[in-house]
């Protein structure tokens, strides 16, 4: 009962995480392109910066914007903070339940830093805090006066953290951490610049003096940084059911241009909401990153293509034994690893038959990359994947 409670946690924390996501984005994407579009015209209210005109649901809607703020305070005003609150809260509760009560599965590889689990758990949080503070300050450093030298820092910055994390972690962890890193520095965005300096601009307007320019400008610039983070973090969210991305050799490097390509994605529609010529420039780019990191997810990982292979061909009996013996464990009807109840996404591995149907998935979770095992908690040797590898290049036979 103890298990099954704790699946549906995992469960509703999850689905929360994606519905305040949604709103979250939503919201972020929809204020951008409004911001973008907004045309000045005489007439407008004083201190108005522009207007638009939309039509959603069979009405028609007219929006201003106060380059500062308005005269004075409307009676009403709605605040878009929650939805990033939630998003946050939901998705460390995630990272806590499976990340860090699963440490030895999903987080440590002592193939890579043998690491106790109380220390794995308070490296990632002190991640996770000093890479906020490192990032805020670098906003609030002079580097923060010029918008394209501080994203090109901050590119470095996020580069450095995801490489020195594949040697903490595993891959599979250190996405997690990068993922939920970059979470924390948007929702430090809103909870710790935005939402502030926007409360600063209110209580100016209650005393009746004009509001700093400089807040509204701080809190856009942070707003800004969000947008063009929210597609590669959302990449890193779904990368871990695709271990191309998480488990291969150059896992840092995919990530790295991923970073890129979301961002020069975010480019082409944010340029285009603001009426200009249209950078298709920028799909030729994210074409070329997506190629380059197909093309780095097809090497195999060092170990692997440095194991020897005997000189004879690879039998099915080679491999059967080596899935059995490390794998079914948690991969049949009723598994025997501790804290699993059903085999994971119902993948049993414990027949021939069911060896071969799966050897597409085998040879991408645990010859092609490092995934499965999680941990490598069964300690698969190097020449035991690449003996996977073998039979599944060869064409997978059944003798």
């Amino acid at each position: 009962m103890q298990l099954v409670l704790w699946e549906w946690v995992d469960l509703l924390v999850r689905w929360t995480h994606v519905i305040a996501g949604i709103a979250w984005i939503g919201s972020s994407f929809y204020f951008v392109h409004l911001d973008s579009s907004l045309k000045r015209r005489d007439g407008l209210p004083s201190g108005a910066g522009g207007e638009a005109w939309q039509v959603h649901g069979g009405g028609f809607y007219h929006m201003v914007k106060y380059l500062v703020a308005p005269a004075r305070m409307p009676d009403e005003l709605t605040w878009f903070k929650w939805e990033a609150y939630a998003t946050w809260l939901s998705g460390m509760g995630l990272l806590i339940i499976i990340y860090y009560f699963s440490a030895e599965l999903y987080m440590i590889d002592p193939a890579v830093l043998a690491l106790p689990v109380w220390a794995a758990v308070a490296i990632s949080l002190a991640g996770l805090a000093l890479g906020w503070v490192v990032y805020d300050q670098l906003c609030k450093s002079p580097l923060g006066r010029d918008d394209t030298k501080l994203a090109a820092v901050g590119f470095v910055f996020l580069v450095v953290l995801a490489y020195l994390f594949t040697w903490l972690f595993s891959g599979r962890g250190a996405y997690m951490q990068m993922g939920a890193l970059i979470g924390t520095m948007m929702v430090g965005n809103v909870a710790m610049n935005i939402i502030p300096n926007q409360k600063k601009v209110v209580a100016a307007l209650l005393r009746g003096e004009e509001p700093d320019p400089a807040l509204g400008a701080a809190a856009k610039q942070r707003s800004m940084h969000n947008n063009y983070l929210t597609l590669p973090v959302l990449f890193v969210m779904i990368s871990n059911h695709y271990p191309l991305a998480f488990a291969s050799r150059f896992n840092w490097l995919i990530l790295a241009i991923v970073l890129v390509v979301g961002a020069i994605i975010r480019h082409f529609y944010n340029t285009r909401h603001k009426g200009l010529p249209s950078p298709w420039w920028t799909w030729g780019v994210a074409t070329v990153g997506v190629l380059a990191i197909v093309w780095l997810s097809s090497f195999k990982p060092a170990e692997v293509a440095a194991a020897v292979l005997p000189e004879e061909p690879v039998s099915f009996a080679q491999v059967e034994e080596i899935v059995v013996g490390r794998c079914s464990m948690c991969h049949m009807a009723e598994p025997v690893w501790e804290g699993i109840a059903v085999p994971p996404k119902g993948v049993m591995l414990d027949t021939p038959e069911r060896i071969r149907l799966h050897a597409r998935q085998i040879y991408l979770q645990a010859a092609h990359t490092l995934a499965m095992p999680p941990g490598n908690v069964t300690e698969v040797t190097a020449e035991e994947r690449r003996l996977i590898a073998a039979w599944i290049e060869a064409g997978a036979k059944a003798e």
